[in-house]
């Protein structure tokens, strides 16, 4: 009886059972060749180039992580070098994997630097802000501070900084050059462009801390450390130029020599200042400061 009961539930059973496996072949077959026909072929080098860069994902480079960055580079070379934190050294790495040359001149790595000194008590302010304490919110407003360009000090570059390379002392943004990777975050947060990356040929660079337009008078009657546009660098050597009533560096010819050093001296407001891992304090004016070491 028993025999019998299984022997129909086979009879029955078995074209549903054949129906099945056939649809599951020619499934299988349809997979496959679509598997084929519709594959996505990955370039190895992405991944190549993945491994040498700091995957850090800081979004300096202008992608939003390392992956990306890697599978923009392979398409395009001449987005070489835009990996600030890892510098040089993986320029090179990804030079090799793309068989590309780099020149060394574009080698030097960039760092940001601030383009004001003002603590402050420099500063002269016209109202006391207590809206929203950011930058941008304080930008808003044409009557923070007497001088327009320079540094508000609420801290949006130190909220954007994920190596904790930024801090606000005293109402002026200070840079750890030992902690900075050079992402450039800090720069685009900035709403006033106080913050500018510039190549670091050397350990110790100089830089104008001043972004004023203004004529050296009224600078003056609005902060006490501003560059005055006296043109007393320029003077001393052609790295230095005046534009606007600001002094500026041209990093393409900055050199450290005696004619830098002596134009950092006779600065009379102490403007130039030295900026690096192991800067000097900026000196106060008509101080003589020893020269910073800047190999």
């Amino acid at each position: 009886m028993i025999l019998s009961d299984i022997f129909q539930l086979w009879q029955s059973a078995w074209p549903a059972g054949v129906t099945m496996l056939g649809l599951g072949l020619v499934f299988a077959v349809i997979l496959l060749i679509a598997s084929e026909k519709l594959k996505v072929i990955i370039d190895p080098r992405i991944d190549q180039i993945h491994k040498v860069l700091p995957n850090l994902d800081c979004g300096g480079c202008g992608f939003p992580g390392c992956a990306a960055y890697a599978k923009a580079v392979l398409e395009n070379s001449e987005l070489l070098g835009k990996c600030g934190p890892g510098g040089a050294k993986t320029s090179e790495n990804i030079a090799a994997i793309l068989n590309l040359q780099i020149s060394s001149s574009s080698s030097a790595p960039k760092r940001p630097v601030v383009h004001c000194r003002a603590h402050a008590a420099d500063k002269t302010y016209l109202a006391r802000y207590q809206g929203i304490p950011t930058c941008l919110a304080a930008n808003a407003l044409a009557n923070v501070q007497a001088c327009k360009f320079g540094c508000l000090g609420f801290g949006d570059c130190v909220r954007v900084c994920k190596f904790d390379a930024l801090s606000i002392i005293d109402g002026l943004a200070a840079i750890n050059y030992r902690n900075c990777t050079g992402c450039g975050a800090c720069s685009k947060a900035c709403p006033r462009d106080l913050i500018e990356m510039v190549p670091f040929n050397y350990q110790n660079i100089l830089s104008v801390a001043c972004s004023s337009r203004e004529t050296g008078k009224i600078t003056r009657s609005m902060c006490t450390v501003g560059c005055i546009g006296c043109s007393l660098c320029v003077k001393q050597t052609d790295i230095f130029s005046l534009q606007d009533n600001l002094a500026r560096v041209d990093y393409t010819k900055y050199q450290p020599s005696e004619q830098t050093e002596t134009a950092f001296n006779k600065c009379p407001t102490g403007v130039i200042v030295y900026l690096g891992k192991t800067a000097p304090a900026p000196r106060q004016p008509g101080e003589k400061q020893q020269k910073a070491v800047t190999t």
